[in-house]
């Protein structure tokens, strides 16, 4: 896929309109910038954008993702397949990020934990409220690493990759087994 060819026929198509970047901008609900780094090649439309222009200059997907016309009319299964990837898309991007609210959520909420237990101790260190500050701490900072590999598509890579699920399932499963095993070290050593 050529971007400087899509992007310089997407510009073609705008001027035949008679539209500025804005204009097309205030259209598709995005910025003139990203229209302009459409029309230099930079970057590409999402999915759902790209099947709003192919009916908005009344062109053909293939057309637009070859960067010239061609005679043939746009194929209606074709559309609809492409409608139905893109809301895949959407809903898969929006499945990401409610899972990333939910890791962060739980790294915050550990964290805030754990400093409430750092504030008690006061005059005598109780080993269990120790445990249970340190069992949290370890919490967020699990939680801030994965939603780090979370954001940066790491975790994504290590899932798709022949035994990636199960090498990803195998290390939670450890790192759950080692936080069991230290929160019960602590409680047993907190009680003598």
């Amino acid at each position: 896929m050529d971007q400087k060819r899509i992007g310089s026929f997407l510009r073609e198509l705008r001027t035949e309109k008679g539209l500025t970047q804005e204009q097309l901008a205030e259209k598709l609900n995005v910025s003139g910038r990203t229209v302009s780094r459409w029309e230099n090649g930079n970057n590409m439309p999402d999915l759902s954008i790209i099947v709003e222009l192919a009916d908005f200059y009344d062109i053909d997907i293939r057309e637009l993702l070859n960067g010239e016309r061609k005679s043939e009319e746009m194929n209606e299964d074709l559309k609809e397949t492409t409608l139905k990837m893109a809301d895949y898309a959407e809903a898969e991007k929006q499945l990401l990020t409610k899972r990333l609210c939910i890791i962060s959520l739980i790294g915050l909420i550990s964290l805030l934990t754990a400093l409430v237990f750092v504030g008690l101790k006061f005059e005598q260190i109780n080993p269990l409220l120790e445990c249970i500050e340190y069992t949290c701490f370890g919490l967020a900072v699990g939680a801030l690493i994965t939603g780090i590999f979370f954001s940066t598509g790491v975790l994504a890579k290590i899932r798709n990759n022949p035994g990636g699920r199960r090498f990803a399932k195998s290390i939670s499963i450890i790192a759950a087994v080692i936080v069991v095993i230290c929160v019960i070290i602590c409680a047993v050593l907190s009680i003598k």
